[in-house]
């Protein structure tokens, strides 16, 4: 069948919306007819050119929400009419990391970046102009309509609207268990929060929810802080400087117990901020990425050893998708979990270089792409 989406057809560069051929589902695929697709900053990586497209042209997108409309030959679990959210990081359930319950370092998110099936690399199921076309993370989720591999959907409850639970496959959980998995936030904890886009109110959000006596959101945007302000922190700055500052006035002039670095496009100085405004035994955890080809790094080594501070590096907040997917959406039902805020603005499928600028201008704090039909 034929779809329309959005592919990089050269890196750097700009998303292009194109018809596609798309093949039907086999054993263990689906086919989804997409609602919402979430505009995430590692998009726009890709577009940039910070990092590497395994083929191109390639489809972008992988946060996403959709209905099934088609069950691949002997793919149990799955049925028509599913309401489902992908998880950018697919799930097979047997390696090493997933028999341990860390389902976010998977051995198939290895093949992430070449667009091809998770099992071949040289299977593909959309095509432009008889070239093969790549899915990013195995999914394209800037397209209107995508096969893909069940290892990488979750079922949810079809109540919940899907163009809120579409943040759920990348920017809450990511955010969420930034703070609530990886910085370990308890109770009375001080944290900071470095960067307030998609990820990082979710940042806020989380350390909130685990009972930090104060969250300090980073951002130089005054309508980031002020949304910061409405969802869980206690205090909003504009740099890191006055945020480290203020966590010392609020310790007797130890520092924040953890931060969280969420920068778009994160640096080694960022890092090396982060990490100084920690107290002895403090955890700085780096979310956001920076190019690939830039290998920088500004961190005290000194205080890294002898003040034994922790710098935890953080994929998808070290959340399990199946599990927590389904568990953050069952706590935003309950009210404990905003989602509706967070989506700023909603943009149709030709305006999604609109809805990059957006991004990148501070204008949002997560933007959407709400798809036709």
């Amino acid at each position: 069948m034929k779809t329309r989406g959005a592919v990089l057809l050269e890196s750097p560069g700009r998303y292009e919306i194109v018809e596609l051929d798309m093949d039907e589902p086999r054993t263990g695929e689906i086919r989804v007819r997409m609602v919402a697709s979430g505009l995430c900053h590692s998009d726009d990586h890709f577009a940039v050119g910070d990092q590497t497209p395994g083929i191109l042209p390639i489809a972008g997108g992988h946060e996403g929400a959709g209905v099934v409309e088609a069950v691949g030959p002997g793919t149990i679990g799955f049925a028509e009419g599913d309401h489902v959210v992908f998880s950018f990081l697919p799930v097979c359930g047997r390696c090493r990391w997933c028999a341990k319950g860390m389902q976010n370092l998977c051995d198939l998110g290895a093949f992430l970046a070449t667009g091809a099936r998770f099992d071949d690399p040289q299977s593909f199921r959309l095509s432009f102009g008889g070239r093969p076309v790549g899915q990013l993370a195995g999914l394209g989720t800037f397209c209107e309509h995508i096969t893909v591999s069940v290892a990488s959907a979750v079922r949810i409850d079809p109540e919940i609207p899907l163009d809120v639970a579409v943040l759920t496959g990348c920017g809450v959980a990511t955010g969420w268990g930034a703070a609530v998995n990886s910085a370990n936030v308890r109770p009375d904890d001080v944290v900071i929060v470095m960067g307030i886009g998609g990820i990082g109110i979710n940042a806020v959000q989380g350390a909130a929810h685990a009972g930090a006596g104060a969250v300090i959101a980073v951002d130089p945007v005054p309508f980031k802080r002020e949304s910061a302000l409405e969802l869980g922190a206690t205090h909003a700055v504009s740099d890191i400087a006055e945020a480290e500052e203020l966590a010392r006035s609020l310790t007797g002039g130890q520092g924040a117990d953890a931060s969280i670095v969420t920068v778009g496009v994160t640096t080694g100085r960022h890092i090396g901020q982060a990490l100084q405004a920690v107290r002895k035994g403090g955890t700085c955890v780096a979310v956001g990425l920076g190019d690939t080809y830039v290998k920088d790094g500004d961190i005290n080594l000194h205080e890294l050893t002898l003040y034994q501070k922790r710098l935890q590096g953080a994929l998808f907040g070290a959340c399990a998708p199946t599990a927590d997917i389904p568990a953050q959406l069952a706590m935003y039902q309950q009210g404990r979990l905003q989602l509706d805020k967070l989506v700023t603005t909603r943009y149709t499928l030709d305006q999604i270089n609109q809805g990059f600028e957006d991004m990148k201008a501070g204008r949002n704090l997560r933007g959407i792409i709400v798809h036709d039909g």
